[in-house]
Parts: structure tokens; C-alpha cells; sequence
């Protein structure tokens, strides 16, 4: 583990740990506030994160933005990282092996930003971050405490975008964090 930004950045500049360093373009490490009160974690980057270096800059990252307007959430004010830090082919769900090369990259991430909020966004970032036998369609919305971190669960936006009745419910998920942020007074 790394206790500054620069070496752990440094630390994946080369990665090789899993085969999905083959088909990079770049490494989508992270973006945002390194002091944040409230941390973003996704599943993967999709083309344009691959080809920008930037996590959530495609369409779902475009949706995700508007629901940060429409609720008062300032991007520049979370961190928002992946699970894995490079595009998995046809944006397949990340496979085990590729997911435990870059797991200690995230973990580190946390530790240095020191979240008190970390928002879930899907199946992929719930179940590696909190284990597989959780469930996005049964906890999505529900905040829970782990170690001084509270987790809420919520669709990732691709979801959104194949299916648009959830975004109700992700737009009630982003009010509840802004209501907790606002209470607890946490920068959002």
C-alpha cells in the first residue's frame, strides 16, 4: 500500500497484473476530490473512459452528471473511481482474475481519500466491494456501516440507459446522499 497519490499513481502506470491491459488505450484510475467526503465506485471504463483516461465521461457518465446538476452534487467535490482501471472487451462485466489484479488499487484509493460516504453504482462495484452474495435489485437504496464507512447501493447509469424506469430510483437514491451529505455537512 501507498500512503501518497503520486506513488500509487506511479505504482499502475505499467500494470500488467490481467489480460485486459492487452486492449488499453489508457488507464482510467480516477477523477475528483483525493479528500472527498462521498466516493463514486463503478464497475469499468467503457470506450470513452479508455479513450479520455477519465471515468464517467460516455453517455452514462453524461447521465450520471445531469442527476449531479439536477440534485446539487458538484463532480468536482467526490471521487468517482472503477473497480477495474481498464476497458474489459465490449464492456463485459470484469472477471474475477481481472478484478483481484486491480482490487488493491481501489482499496488503496479509499484509504487515501477516506470517504465517509462510498455510493455503490451496480451489481459489479456492490458485490466486489461489499461480497457476492449482495444484491443490487434487493439493496439498492439501503444505506449500511462497515469499518466507519457508510455504502449506499444504487444502479450504475448504464442501467439507466437500457432501462429508464430506474432512473426514478436512482434519482431517489442521489436525494437521500445529498440529504445525508446536508446533515451531516459533508462536501457534496
Amino acid at each position: 500500500m501507498f500512503d501518497n497519490w503520486e506513488e500509487l499513481e506511479k505504482s499502475i502506470e505499467s500494470c500488467n497484473k490481467c489480460k485486459l491491459n492487452k486492449g488499453r488505450t489508457n488507464i482510467v484510475f480516477g477523477v475528483g476530490n483525493k479528500n472527498a467526503d462521498i466516493m463514486f465506485i463503478g464497475e469499468g471504463p467503457g470506450a470513452d473512459e479508455d479513450k479520455e483516461g477519465i471515468p464517467f465521461v460516455g453517455k452514462a457518465g453524461q447521465l450520471m452528471d445531469k442527476a449531479f446538476i439536477g440534485i446539487g452534487i458538484n463532480r468536482d467535490n467526490v471521487y468517482i473511481a472503477n473497480i477495474v482501471k481498464c476497458r474489459p472487451p465490449q464492456n463485459r462485466v470484469p472477471e474475477k482474475d481481472e478484478v483481484a489484479g486491480c482490487l488493491n488499487y481501489l482499496r488503496n484509493q479509499v484509504i487515501l481519500v477516506n470517504p465517509k460516504i462510498i455510493v455503490l453504482l451496480g451489481s459489479t462495484a456492490l458485490k466486489n466491494i461489499m461480497g457476492d452474495e449482495h444484491s443490487i435489485t434487493k439493496e439498492r437504496g439501503i444505506l449500511t456501516e462497515k469499518k466507519d464507512i457508510k455504502y449506499l447501493p444504487t444502479w450504475h447509469p448504464a442501467a439507466l440507459l437500457r432501462d429508464e424506469s430506474k432512473k426514478i430510483e436512482f434519482w431517489q437514491d442521489l436525494k437521500l446522499l445529498k440529504n445525508i451529505a446536508d446533515e451531516q455537512k459533508l462536501l457534496i
